[in-house]
């Protein structure tokens, strides 16, 4: 069992930044990708970005690369989502997960979740 904890998110303006971490505990991540997920009121929840914790390579959706990064803090078994340049379109409760799928962007793959963290983002 992985258990994954959320935090970080708020209330920014637009153009801000934001980072959200995800703290695991219960296992090693070594053979896990982590990935971020959002999902915005009566939206499906969507991929955003992924990362290969053995050796770190990461992924991301279209809709955010440029924007956002992923990384890892191996020691402290934490993953994070830099966000920048924010818009009001942002606004969703952000996701961690883990899978043993690498490179995966379908939240089907994904088998452990934290329970959100809140992003709002006003214009």
């Amino acid at each position: 069992q992985v258990q994954l904890v959320e935090s970080g998110g708020g209330l920014v303006q637009a153009g801000a930044s934001l980072r959200l971490s995800c703290r695991a505990s219960g296992r090693t991540l070594w053979n896990y990708a982590m990935g971020w997920f959002r999902q915005a009121p009566g939206k499906e929840r969507e991929f955003l970005a992924g990362l290969n914790w053995s050796g770190g390579s990461t992924w991301y959706a279209a809709s955010v690369k440029g924007r956002f990064t992923i990384s890892r803090d191996s020691a402290e078994n934490t993953v994070y989502l830099q966000m920048s340049s924010l818009k009001s379109e942002d606004t969703a409760l952000y996701y961690c997960a883990a899978s043993f799928h690498n490179g995966s962007i379908y939240q089907s793959e994904y088998d452990y979740w934290g329970q959100g963290t809140q992003v709002t983002v006003s214009s």
